[in-house]
């Protein structure tokens, strides 16, 4: 029999608005008085109850009032509503970067109020933290730039990558982010500035799957940048050389990949916003010597084939017709060519290896193949235009469908209300970015879904991290999709809703991650997570391994600490 020792905080993962009055176990500290002041990890402000500030050396480095968790998390609130009060009427990107600003200095001096606000906030603050603003935020990183986050590893260090490792402070680490900064969003070569990917990228791992903060790791490889506006910036951080290429590019990502898994060899490496070259070739080197992905690839793949799994039960079709539906996509990206390689293995696994599925990749021209389901996955802001979204009117489809799927808003092929007006109310309509739902002349509403990585990647870093799984197959990569499209009702499905709420993602992660665990035990390339082996997971029912995944979601409360030398 397994046993899982249930942590303090499940009962608030059920309702995380609610505070707990549970008192967790305690964390040991090596630091004493300001030291600890100065920890994000471990600073609770004027949250220290008075018996922890004796022991820990800090009366007097506080003011004498104890303020509860709860009075702390009204006080950050009520300082983010003033704000947005006070930046009513100005320009979106100076009210987004004020935001942030906020944000990120709560992150900076006390994660788990921040942690907190950002869970029971996350429709709110998603967009903040993550897509679309997190793109402003990379374009303006070097002079938004205050203290350090995640680490560093360029072109000049090479040979010294595996003592390099050892400057992370944390003993363990359960999940990495990586990014060259090559093809940040649809921005382009951003150069180091595109560290700010990976930052957003966790903050979503700690929200939405619960891996622990003081396991993550934001990572930075810089290889130098072509952007010359860049290299002619005063304030870029970054090397000022062009971009290593070849085999010197591939050494540095060797010499990373080894030292990684020298150091932590259970760790989850996502790899980030490569451009194409090198997104297929990274993957293709890696994915069987260590556990890692590419979200662009296989991420977006698996929200696409989710949606376009929800447009079949939208057409009131069995699943298996997704071989006949005529899909369009515009974009021979990463992610462009990703969906394609995963759609057709899904047509393989329900219809046969005899299927003949109708799917295309074009540039712009839709109108003599009438699409069910266009697909933008181009980085064209605008692509979609009046003319491309008129020809689905053609479409043969009882509902077809429009996936607008580039990054950030500007980038997107289309916007909802475009959408709606050229390509008709009786349209499935996704966007990357958040837009909001469309009012229609017959007085209804026309709904927007965000066809967004982030509700896919969370649970595959999630179940494969729990199943201790030495790689990612194909095979978990499908079963995350195909759970991401099942979580949506039929009732749903006919009012247009392709993805779930961002107010549910706890929970959607969790259910994905089971899935992936699942997989990953009857594949048989699960080893076990800590003290849980593969046998016990493989012994575990469905139900048992939703609720493993749920008890192993950190929660942010504050522990009780206990300082030892």
């Amino acid at each position: 029999m397994w046993r899982v020792a249930r942590s303090a905080a499940a009962t608030l993962r059920q309702s995380p608005r609610r505070f707990s009055t549970a008192i967790p176990g305690p964390c040991i500290v090596h630091k004493r008085g300001a030291d600890i002041l100065h920890d994000p990890w471990f600073n609770k402000d004027t949250g220290f109850p008075l018996t922890e500030r004796d022991r820990l050396g800090l009366r007097g480095l506080l003011p004498p009032r104890v303020i509860s968790f709860e009075h702390q998390y009204a006080r950050f609130m009520e300082s983010y509503r003033s704000l947005e009060k006070n930046t009513q009427g100005q320009h979106d990107n100076f009210v987004s970067l004020a935001k942030w600003r906020i944000l990120n200095r709560l992150h900076d001096r006390n994660e788990t109020l921040y942690y907190r606000v950002l869970i029971d906030n996350i429709k709110d603050f998603a967009p903040i933290i993550y897509t679309p603003t997190v793109g402003l935020v990379c374009q303006n990183y070097s002079g938004l730039f205050r203290r350090p986050r995640g680490m560093y590893f360029s072109a000049k260090d090479k040979g010294e990558m595996m003592s390099m490792i050892y400057n992370w402070p944390a003993q363990e680490v359960d999940m990495i982010v990586l990014t060259d900064g090559s093809r940040i969003l649809g921005l382009g070569d951003l150069g180091v500035q595109g560290i700010g990917i990976p930052i957003g990228k966790l903050d979503m791992y700690v929200a939405a799957a619960g891996i622990n903060p003081q396991r993550i790791l934001p990572v930075m490889l810089d290889v130098g940048t072509n952007n010359q506006r860049l290299l002619e910036d005063r304030l870029y951080l970054g090397l000022r050389q062009p971009r290593l290429e070849g085999e010197e590019y591939l050494s540095i990502v060797d010499e990373f990949m080894e030292a990684v898994h020298a150091r932590w060899p259970k760790a989850i490496v996502q790899f980030e916003d490569f451009q194409m070259k090198w997104a297929f070739e990274t993957l293709e080197r890696y994915r069987k010597r260590f556990c890692m992905f590419n979200d662009d690839i296989q991420g977006t793949a698996g929200v696409a084939l989710a949606g376009l799994l929800g447009t079949v039960r939208a057409q009131g079709q069995p699943l298996t017709d997704f071989a006949n539906q005529k899909i369009v996509v515009v974009g021979a990206g990463s992610a462009g060519l990703g969906v394609l390689k995963m759609a057709l293995q899904a047509v393989s696994r329900m219809a046969g290896p005899e299927a003949n599925p109708h799917f295309f990749l074009l540039d712009k021209d839709v109108k003599t193949v009438k699409p069910h389901v266009l697909l933008g996955l181009s980085g064209v802001g605008g692509v979609f235009n009046e003319e491309v979204l008129k020809a689905m009117r053609e479409s043969d489809s009882t509902k077809p469908a429009i996936f607008a799927m580039s990054n950030p808003t500007a980038n997107a092929e289309c916007t909802a209300i475009e959408a709606f007006k050229h390509a008709g109310e009786n349209i499935a309509f996704a966007s990357g970015s958040p837009f909001a739902d469309v009012n229609l002349e017959n007085g209804k509403v026309g709904h927007v879904n965000q066809a967004n990585n982030m509700y896919l990647f969370p649970g595959i870093g999630l179940g494969a991290l729990l199943s201790g799984s030495r790689i990612i197959t194909d095979g978990m990569l499908q079963a995350a999709a195909e759970c991401l499209a099942s979580y949506i009702t039929d009732e749903e499905i006919q009012r247009g809703v392709l993805y779930p709420s961002i107010d549910s993602i706890r929970d959607i992660t969790a259910e994905v991650g089971a899935a992936v665990l699942r997989t990953a035990v009857v594949e048989e390339v699960a080893e076990g997570h800590g003290e849980v082996g593969s046998r016990e997971l493989s012994n575990m029912s469905k139900e048992e391994t939703l609720q493993y995944v749920k008890d192993n979601m950190w929660y942010p409360v504050y522990s009780p600490l206990v300082h030892e030398k």
